[in-house]
């Protein structure tokens, strides 16, 4: 699995090679994760009669969903009727993303210690 390296023994590589495990075996690709964020802003329309022309009032809210594609940042508008089940979608999103995060970080470790094992195999 390591090319020129052997995999890692010991408690430490154990216990990542387990986390990793628990992880991938509770995050299978979901088919609707949103990557991103969602956010409320508020606009004025500009109409002198609107409740919005008022100073005290913060104006009409929309939501827009914020993402990158392609080194390019994309904003989409979000209906308010939609609101719940994307803001769903993004944080479930950002869950899976986490645990992807974690699974890379266990896998650069494992290969740390199967390199420091091999060393001290070596120096032996």
């Amino acid at each position: 699995m390591y090319g020129a390296y052997s995999e890692p023994r010991g408690p430490q590589a154990a216990r990542l090679r387990k986390r990793k495990a628990d992880l991938l075996q509770l995050f299978p690709v979901p088919h609707d994760l949103l990557p991103g964020s969602l956010s409320e802003s508020h606009m004025r329309c500009g109409k002198p009669g609107c409740h919005c022309a008022h100073a005290a009032d913060p104006g009409h809210s929309f939501w827009t969903l914020t993402f990158m594609v392609r080194a390019k940042k994309r904003t989409l508008h979000i209906p308010k009727e939609l609101v719940d089940e994307v803001r769903q979608r993004v944080e479930a999103g950002r869950v899976f993303h986490d645990a992807v995060r974690e699974i890379l970080a266990a896998n650069a470790e494992l290969l740390a210690l199967a390199q420091q094992q091999r060393r001290k195999r070596t120096e032996k």
